[in-house]
């Protein structure tokens, strides 16, 4: 038997109904990720800064000597932002187990800081940041290929990090096997990579009301996108 699952205006009421009377603590819960953002934008434009006065200099006494500094000034960038990049996917991702813990038993976390930092326990980081990096090269990999296979597998591992939450949650300190949380993934995304695609294309109207907010508005609207994709998890398998 098929399961009927939630459409997306269920889905987003769920998280609306979740979060009202408590958007402070769902703003807070979500501030890290915006705060590294900020931090990771602030590193890039210095490091690009720098190569581009490198470039200034140097061109008018040795061409060929400045291009090599300005190659090393944009590695330094890219490293820089990855890394940025990688430690807010994991800040993100304890965020969203958080707010699937907070969906599943509508209780407010008793501490928002200690929620954005959820993954960074025992009971999951290695796990996570395996499956993680897993995620990151199987992607890059299906990439090389041809883009829309990447894309498609993008979506079809996309519940890989809750399906891990759930089995550490719930296998009594057995270990677990990492590619088996992205099969799993694989296998809840069948006939579902299209209704994820099309949740995440809904939000656009909001992103574009939060730029014209100077920003302001993503306050309310991450919290929002990053509970409604956890409720899409629930969704899947509860």
């Amino acid at each position: 038997m098929i399961k009927a699952h939630k459409s997306r205006a269920e889905l987003k009421r769920e998280v609306k109904d979740t979060f009202r009377g408590n958007w402070l603590e769902a703003i807070k819960l979500n501030l890290v990720p915006v705060i590294l953002g900020v931090i990771v934008l602030i590193m890039v434009g210095v490091m690009a800064g720098k190569g581009y006065f490198y470039f200034l200099k140097e061109s008018i006494n040795n061409f060929e000597f400045s291009s090599i500094r300005e190659i090393n000034s944009n590695q330094q960038t890219s490293g820089g932002s990855t890394l940025g990049g990688f430690v807010a996917a994991l800040v993100t991702t304890g965020i969203m187990y958080t707010s699937l813990n907070w969906l599943r038993t509508k209780q407010v976390p008793e501490s928002s800081l200690k929620g954005a930092f959820a993954v960074f326990t025992k009971k999951y980081f290695i796990g996570m940041f395996a499956t993680t990096l897993l995620l990151r090269i199987f992607t890059f990999l299906w990439t090389l290929l041809l883009i829309i296979p990447g894309i498609i597998k993008n979506y079809a591992y996309s519940q890989a990090n809750f399906v891990f939450k759930d089995l550490a949650d719930s296998n009594n300190g057995e270990s677990i096997s990492y590619l088996d949380c992205i099969t799993k993934s694989r296998q809840l995304m069948v006939g579902n990579k299209w209704r994820l695609f099309i949740l995440q294309v809904s939000f656009i109207g909001w992103d574009i009301l939060a730029c014209l907010t100077a920003g302001i508005g993503f306050l309310w609207l991450i919290p929002y996108k990053n509970a409604t994709y956890a409720a899409f998890y629930a969704d899947l398998v509860d």
